[in-house]
């Protein structure tokens, strides 16, 4: 893996991709150690797929993104 820094005197850069990162680290238990990379592949697809269509969000309404993604379309 290659880390991902931001640039000099820019700290919210990454803000959305670590929020996005933490949620799905202490929501869907992302931060244990898996026996497999398939078993972490899987657990991923999984906890993105739960983010994206069943988790409701207060910055949408309490919409899931995909439902607004559907209605702006």
């Amino acid at each position: 893996m290659i880390p991902s820094m931001t640039d000099e005197n820019h700290c919210y850069q990454n803000a959305v991709a670590e929020r996005v990162n933490g949620i799905l680290k202490d929501e869907f238990d992302l931060d244990v150690e898996f026996p497999t990379v398939h078993a972490a592949q899987q657990a991923v697809a999984q906890a993105i797929e739960t983010y994206g269509t069943v988790r409701t969000h207060w910055s949408l309404g309490l919409q899931t993104p995909h439902a607004v993604f559907h209605q702006a379309a």
